[in-house]
C-alpha cells in the first residue's frame, strides 16, 4: 500500500465508543428530525449528535423534549408528517415510551431508534442488561442486536433503510456500557456513500400530502381492528427477507456482511451456546481455548431478534447434542425469553443460563465452565453468579 492509499485508509478509520459510532452513522444519514432526551448510558449518542448539529455538520432538526414519552411522541408526529426520524433511549426511558411504541408500529411509521440496553429499577442500576428491550419485544418493532461498536455503526445505517423499506420502526440495540462506552477501531464509510445507500425518503402517505389526505390512528372497532392487526402481523413476516437483502447490499459497499444469525465453529460442534449482544466476544474466546483442548464446542449469535429467525436457528442447531442459551434478562414465572424462543425453534429442551444482570461481568472462565456443566435441564434456570 502506497502513502496515498495508506492516508486514504486512515481517513476511513476512527476509534469510537458504541455511542459515538451510532452518532457517526446518524451524521452520515443526516435525518430530518431527532427528538432527544438524555438517559444513561444513551446520553453520549445525543450529546455527540447535538455537537454535530451545533458545528453545522448535519441539518437535522434536533428537538429537546421534557421526557422520553415526549421524545417518542414527537418522533411519531414527525414521521407521520413525512420526515425521516430517529431517536435514542435506554432503560426507564424505553419503559416510559412503552405506550407510544405500539402507536408507532401500528401506524407503520419507520422511526429508527438506537437503544443502549440497560437494567430496570428497582433497585436503581444504570448498567447493562436486556430487561428494557425484552420488555417491549412484541410491540411490533424490528430489533437488531449489536456485538460491538462496529456493528452499531453498520446496523444503524442498515436499520434506517430497513425501517423505510418495510414501514416498521426499528430498534438498533447495543449493551449499555459494555458496548456504548467501549472504544474500538472502526471502519467507516463516507457520507456520500451512506446517503446513496439509504436513499431519499419519500413516504407514500403523510399528513402533509394535502392532495391525498389521510388519517393516522383512527378509531377501529372489533372487526376492523382485528383486520388491521392481522395485516400488520402478515407484513412483519416479510421483514427478515428485506433485512437479508439490505444487509447484502451493505456488504457490497462496506465489505462487512451481516446475517440474521452468526455461526462460530458450529458445523461439528456437539455443544453450542446461543446468546446475543456484547458477551459474544467473550464466548468466542472461550470456544477458541476449548477447541485447542480438542473439545467440539460452538457458538450461535442471534442478530435479528424480532422477527425471530426460527428456521435458520433450527438448521444451525440441528446436529448439536446439547444447546445452552444465555439470557441477559430475567423473566419471572416463566421460561427465559431467548431460551424459550430457541427451544421452540428446535422443538426440544435447552439448558437456560441467566447472566450479566445489572452489568455484572461474565468471564471467559465461566463460559468454559458452562460447557462442562452436567446439571440436568429439568432443574430449570441456572444463574451465572
Amino acid at each position: 500500500m502506497n502513502k496515498i492509499d495508506m492516508a486514504k485508509d486512515m481517513k476511513n478509520r476512527l476509534a469510537l465508543t458504541g455511542g459515538a459510532a451510532a452518532a457517526e452513522a446518524l451524521k452520515h444519514i443526516d435525518p430530518d428530525v431527532m427528538p432527544v432526551y438524555p438517559i444513561t448510558p444513551q446520553t453520549p449518542i445525543i450529546e455527540t449528535y447535538a455537537k454535530f448539529g451545533a458545528d453545522g455538520k448535519v441539518m437535522t432538526e434536533i428537538i429537546q423534549v421534557e421526557s422520553e414519552h415526549s421524545a417518542i411522541s414527537a418522533a411519531v408526529g414527525a414521521s407521520a408528517a413525512g420526515a425521516r426520524t430517529v431517536t435514542a433511549t435506554s432503560s426507564q426511558g424505553l419503559a416510559l415510551m412503552n405506550e407510544i411504541l405500539y402507536i408507532a408500529s401500528g401506524m407503520r411509521l419507520p422511526i429508527m431508534m438506537v437503544v443502549a440496553a440497560r437494567a430496570l429499577a428497582a433497585p436503581i442500576n444504570i448498567h447493562g442488561d436486556h430487561s428494557d428491550v425484552m420488555g417491549c419485544r412484541d410491540a411490533g418493532w424490528v430489533q437488531l442486536f449489536c456485538e460491538n461498536p462496529q456493528e452499531v455503526y453498520d446496523k444503524t445505517i442498515i436499520g434506517m433503510k430497513l425501517a423505510e423499506k418495510t414501514m416498521f420502526p426499528v430498534m438498533v440495540i447495543m449493551d449499555g456500557f459494555n458496548t456504548s462506552h467501549s472504544v474500538e477501531n472502526l471502519e467507516i464509510l463516507d457520507k456520500k456513500t451512506v446517503q446513496k445507500f439509504v436513499g431519499e425518503y419519500n413516504p407514500e402517505k403523510s399528513l402533509f400530502n394535502f392532495k391525498d389526505p389521510v388519517t393516522f390512528g383512527p378509531l377501529a372497532l372489533q372487526d376492523s381492528y382485528f383486520e388491521f392487526r392481522k395485516d400488520m402481523y402478515d407484513d412483519f413476516s416479510k421483514v427478515q427477507p428485506e433485512f437479508e437483502k439490505i444487509a447484502e447490499e451493505y456488504g457490497k459497499i462496506s465489505g462487512r456482511n451481516y446475517g440474521v444469525i452468526e455461526e462460530y465453529k458450529t458445523k461439528d460442534a456437539e455443544k453450542i451456546i446461543v446468546a446475543i449482544g456484547s458477551v459474544s466476544g467473550t464466548i468466542k474466546d472461550a470456544i477458541d481455548k476449548l477447541r485447542e483442548k480438542g473439545e467440539e464446542v460452538g457458538f450461535l449469535e442471534v442478530a435479528l431478534f424480532r422477527p425471530f429467525p426460527y428456521l435458520e436457528i433450527k438448521k444451525a442447531l440441528s446436529k448439536a447434542k446439547k444447546v445452552i442459551v444465555m439470557d441477559r434478562n430475567l423473566a419471572f414465572g416463566t421460561k427465559q425469553v431467548l431460551a424459550s424462543e430457541v427451544s421452540h425453534a428446535i422443538q426440544k429442551p435447552v439448558e437456560s443460563i441467566v447472566y450479566g444482570l445489572g452489568g455484572r461481568d461474565a468471564f471467559q472462565s465461566q463460559i468454559m465452565e458452562i460447557f462442562g456443566e452436567k446439571s440436568p435441564i429439568e432443574e430449570g434456570t441456572n444463574f451465572l453468579i
